[in-house]
């Protein structure tokens, strides 16, 4: 039998501060929400923009990284899966659930002293990669990352 693919690739704002915790275990766990938008017609033919909420929870690393970089209304690129979990409320004793985007990778997209809300340019905080081999590397020329325009 063919296995199924849990993919989810979203880019948005976060709607609010991260909330962090740990483990029992002492791994840290950052939850938070994302807004997407998309724009469609109305019934009268005007564009309206619709906002979908989304959870997240990023662990370990990325959870850290949330921590010190993003905050409300941080733009950020998601690449995860879906998930929901339930469990029986402890006062109702209904059964809930809830869907959570589980965080595998994370780019943040507001660039550098944008405040809050972000700035109109964006690049991606890949910081580990390396230009090819065929292009000159700059940093003998003290060129740091605070002289590039984006």
């Amino acid at each position: 039998m063919a296995k199924g693919v849990n993919k989810v690739f979203l880019l948005g704002r976060l709607g609010k501060d991260p909330e962090m915790r740990a483990s029992a275990g002492g791994m840290t766990i950052a939850s938070f929400t994302l807004a997407t938008s998309d724009r469609q017609k109305d019934q009268t033919g005007n564009w309206v923009d619709k906002t979908e909420w989304h959870n997240l929870v990023a662990f370990q690393r990325t959870a850290e990284i949330v921590r010190d970089y993003c905050k409300k209304g941080s733009q950020v690129f998601v690449e995860g899966k879906i998930q929901t979990r339930s469990w029986d409320d402890k006062e109702s004793g209904q059964k809930k659930y809830r869907t959570e985007i589980l965080v595998n990778e994370l780019s943040l997209l507001d660039s550098k002293g944008a405040g809050e809300g972000g700035g109109s340019r964006s690049s991606t905080a890949s910081y580990d990669q390396r230009p090819p081999a065929s292009q000159p590397d700059y940093a003998d020329q003290g060129i740091t990352d605070d002289d590039i325009p984006f």
